[in-house]
């Protein structure tokens, strides 16, 4: 097993300090192979606040009860705050690797919200990076070192950790939502030049793999109607405009916007827009 620390007045006890609004108490890095199992159980938590950064492997952590696991694997952090209970394990077969940094302050809270960690979260993935470990390690060295105006260096380096984290959690959301948004695109431009056709949502959703349930649900958020609801308000929306313009009977038009059965087509319509397709007619005819 292979470990570097680096701690405030080179004191292993854990601190609360309000005197300033951010305190970077400690930090280190473990790395096993060998070495069966490392685990950690604080049943009152800590004082300060805990980040951990999983490099490689995984974490076995328990979450608000000793019974529960919740295995987390590299490209994740972990977030403890103030006398939460902390249980967790490394395994040497798991090979991991992680980077830890103590901290507090009076302002540490607001820190952390405006950086994109929410109050309640735990664990939030930000990916794997280089760029991560080598400010680690500058904060290792700076605790072990004790240059002048090191403490400052060091909520420096926190803050600048605490950013790169955030970029990448904005990055993902950001592209989360361009394909969110591309797929919802696409679809809505496939309904629209094919909706007098037979379409199945399911065959849909499966050929853009995808679920019903998430197709639907964003289908949804993203228009405000199901799939079905936007392709029957374009087939009703179209046949009015081809009762209004056109000569063409009500049976001819039903079957242009994709209604082989005239019967259910004047249901349909006559529910959305409250009157037959014919009493509809008669009443613009007379405009």
């Amino acid at each position: 097993m292979y470990l570097n620390t680096g701690y405030l007045n080179n004191s292993h006890m854990d601190f609360k300090d309000k005197s300033r609004p951010l305190i970077v108490g400690s930090c280190g890095t473990y790395r096993l192979s060998r070495h069966p199992k490392l685990p950690t159980y604080r049943p009152r938590g800590r004082l300060d606040y805990q980040l951990i950064y999983i490099t490689a492997g995984c974490g076995h952590f328990h979450f608000d009860n000793v019974n529960n696991e919740t295995i987390v694997p590299a490209g994740n952090i972990v977030l403890y705050r103030p006398k939460e209970l902390q249980k967790y394990e490394y395994y040497g077969e798991d090979k991991t690797e992680v980077y830890w940094i103590h901290f507090t302050g009076s302002n540490v809270k607001n820190i952390l919200r405006q950086y994109g960690f929410p109050d309640k979260e735990r664990v939030f993935q930000v990916g794997t990076s280089n760029e991560y470990e080598q400010i680690f390690k500058r904060i290792i060295i700076e605790l072990q070192r004790c240059q002048d105006n090191y403490e400052e260096m060091l909520v420096l380096l926190l803050r600048h950790l605490l950013i790169s984290f955030h970029r990448e959690l904005t990055r993902e959301y950001i592209l989360k939502n361009e394909y969110l948004d591309h797929e919802m695109d696409n679809a809505v431009t496939f309904f629209s030049e094919n909706y007098n056709q037979n379409i199945n949502i399911d065959d849909y959703a499966a050929s853009r793999g995808m679920s019903v349930s998430w197709f639907i649900r964003n289908f949804k958020k993203y228009t405000g109607s199901t799939p079905m609801q936007f392709i029957v308000g374009i087939r009703i929306n179209n046949a009015q405009m081809l009762l209004e313009t056109t000569t063409y009977s009500i049976n001819e038009i039903s079957k242009i916007v994709g209604y082989d059965n005239q019967l259910y087509f004047s249901r349909l319509f006559h529910k959305l827009k409250g009157y037959s397709p014919r009493e509809y007619r008669k009443i613009r005819n007379k405009l």
